[in-house]
């Protein structure tokens, strides 16, 4: 490394070390003003409310990493242009690829550390933090003496199992004992007809057993080809050892994509394209989203490099204040790509890399007026 490469570094990693600070900062702030109060009243104490945000910090990274960067690059390039560091050297003969040298490599590092972020670290934190909240939600409940059936209770569960030819609606899901309430299964034939309905007051997977339990109701077989019911048999408990279906999977089909880890997309996407979901589009694109959010920091660097090197020699803060159009540029960009993908004009693959596409356009006709 040359000395150059060497003062370039020291002073943007400064200035993205303040950055990331302030970012996640605020962003912690934002916690502590959505989540305290409500932790507090289930009854969280310091150490599980430091614990929380602790666990939330992982999350955050990821999601501002390339405005870090851009902010940041914008900030100390801007300020090296305004004092003419950067004409100096080129009257030196250094280009700007030699120039720029240690940006980008610091900028593959960081497409890495997105990576394993995205993979390892948020999924973890996303699903440990939700934990922690639900864990005091059952305390509470508890606490207060409610029924079994209504702790963690989840309303109107219905889960469509096409490998296994079975539909599942469930009035009542108490997370807190793993138990549906007022269930009903239906087993159909190849062609989606039903032909035996379990209708249940409780029932549960026993993993030890390998199946569900079912109590407190009736089996009801149908002729296929009328519809009509042809038998009806009470019974007081019933294993069924050919159920596997996961009541974890059947809890995720309602929850926002943006509150689920990449495991858990990963996961529901299979299930929803089994059954031709609509709600398919919106998991898939945020699916595709954090995976294409990988070259973000390439992506951010393209831009910041000739948007703050050229141009007159104005006050950094002012090519600050710029990267807020350009994110808002990008917000538009995915906001339209989720649209299509929603209505089945685009792929949920394209959908989600076409913001980077469009960033990408951008920062390509900016090293071209550069050059």
């Amino acid at each position: 490394m040359s000395t150059f490469d060497r003062y370039l570094l020291r002073e943007w990693l400064q200035i993205l070390g303040l950055v990331l600070a302030a970012t996640v900062g605020l962003l912690l702030v934002q916690v502590i003003y959505e989540d305290f109060r409500s932790l507090s009243e289930l009854g969280a104490g310091v150490a599980l409310l430091v614990r929380y945000v602790a666990v939330r910090v992982p999350s955050f990274l990821a999601a501002v990493l390339p405005l870090a960067l851009l902010v940041s690059l914008l900030y100390a390039l801007g300020r090296m242009h305004r004092s003419n560091e950067l004409t100096a050297l080129r009257a030196a003969g250094v280009g700007f690829g030699r120039m720029m040298a240690p940006i980008w490599a610091v900028g593959v590092a960081c497409c890495a550390l997105s990576w394993w972020l995205n993979t390892e670290i948020v999924p973890w934190s996303v699903e440990q933090s939700r934990a922690i909240k639900e864990d005091l939600e059952f305390r509470g409940q508890t606490a207060r003496a409610l029924p079994t059936d209504r702790i963690g209770a989840v309303q109107s569960v219905a889960f469509d199992n096409p490998d296994a030819r079975r539909v599942w609606f469930i009035n009542r899901f108490a997370r807190g004992t793993m138990r549906g309430y007022g269930v009903s299964v239906s087993e159909l034939d190849a062609l989606r007809r039903e032909r035996v309905r379990i209708v249940a007051a409780e029932a549960w997977l026993d993993i030890s057993r390998g199946g569900w339990v079912f109590q407190r109701g009736r089996e009801m077989v149908f002729d296929v080809e009328s519809g009509e019911q042809t038998s009806s048999t009470p019974f007081e408990e019933k294993f069924a050892s050919g159920y596997r279906d996961d009541p974890q999977l059947m809890l995720l089909i309602d929850r926002k994509s943006t509150r689920l880890s990449l495991w858990e997309l990963r996961e529901l996407i299979v299930q929803l394209e089994k059954e031709g979901s609509p709600k398919l589009a919106a998991y898939a694109v945020e699916y595709h989203g954090l995976i294409a959010g990988v070259v973000g920091p390439l992506i951010v660097i393209a831009i910041a490099i000739p948007f703050a090197v050229t141009g007159v020699r104005v006050n950094p803060a002012v090519g600050v204040s710029k990267s807020i159009g350009l994110f808002f540029l990008y917000y538009v960009l995915s906001t339209v790509a989720t649209s299509l993908a929603a209505r089945g004009v685009v792929e949920p693959p394209v959908a989600a890399w076409l913001p980077n596409a469009g960033m990408a356009l951008i920062a390509g006709w900016f090293f071209l007026r550069l050059r």
